[in-house]
This record gives structure tokens, C-alpha cells and sequence, in this order.
């Protein structure tokens, strides 16, 4: 069986966003054309964002894979890990908010922005 592994944009216990890889199989399909089971999705939006794009802290409201179609995204944390996606790259953003907690952007979300001078287009595929 193929394996992919995918990062995953979560909330720690302390609040905080963290990454972590984990594994997708991928059982289905051919030995030519190896499929994921089937992930339900609650709707896609497309999103394009202009050269110097750039986000403050936040968190995720609502989880939801994330595909970059074009240009390159930095995912910057609290406690200054970054990671840079590309075109065909994607990973599950699920930091939401705990339940109960205020937002405060010293402590939880992650922050966004575009890196090169051309436009950002990204896919969203709400689980």
C-alpha cells in the first residue's frame, strides 16, 4: 500500500497551533492510480490574494484542507516555526480556537503570508 504523508495545522493542549505529519493511505484505486477512501467535504472556495499579502494572527474557524494552485505560502507559528507550501502542496488546517478561550493573537493561531511577487491562489476544501 502507498502511504502519503500530509501535514496537519492542529491546536496543542496549551492552545497553541502546532504541525505535525501524519500518514494518508492511499488503498484504493490501480497500482497505476493509487485513491485515498473517499473524504466528505462541506463545499470548496477558491481564493486569490495580491502580491503582499500578509495575514496577522488567527485561527482557523472552520477545519479545512488547504491546496495552493499558484504562488508560495508561509505558515508561521507562535513560536517562530514556518513552513512554506508551493503549488500542488496542501495541508489540513484545523487550529481552531479551544473551546471556551478569548482569542488572543500572543498565544493561539497561526499567521499567513505570500512569498515572490506574484499572486496567491489557493483552494479550500472545508471538511
Amino acid at each position: 500500500m502507498t502511504i502519503l504523508t500530509l501535514p496537519t495545522l492542529y491546536t496543542g493542549d496549551d492552545g497553541r497551533a502546532r504541525f505535525r505529519d501524519g500518514p494518508l493511505p492511499l488503498a484504493e484505486g490501480t497500482p497505476a492510480a493509487r485513491l485515498s477512501a473517499l473524504m466528505a467535504s462541506g463545499g470548496c472556495q477558491f481564493r486569490q490574494s495580491p502580491a503582499g499579502f500578509a495575514s496577522g494572527f488567527h485561527c482557523t474557524t472552520t477545519p479545512q484542507w488547504l491546496v495552493v494552485l499558484q504562488g508560495c505560502m508561509e505558515i508561521g507559528l507562535q513560536d517562530g516555526t514556518a513552513r512554506v507550501f508551493g503549488p500542488g502542496q496542501c495541508f489540513y488546517s484545523n487550529d481552531t480556537l479551544p473551546p471556551g478561550a478569548v482569542f488572543d493573537p500572543a498565544l493561539h493561531g497561526h499567521r499567513s503570508r505570500l512569498l515572490g511577487d506574484g499572486p496567491l491562489v489557493t483552494l479550500f476544501v472545508r471538511a
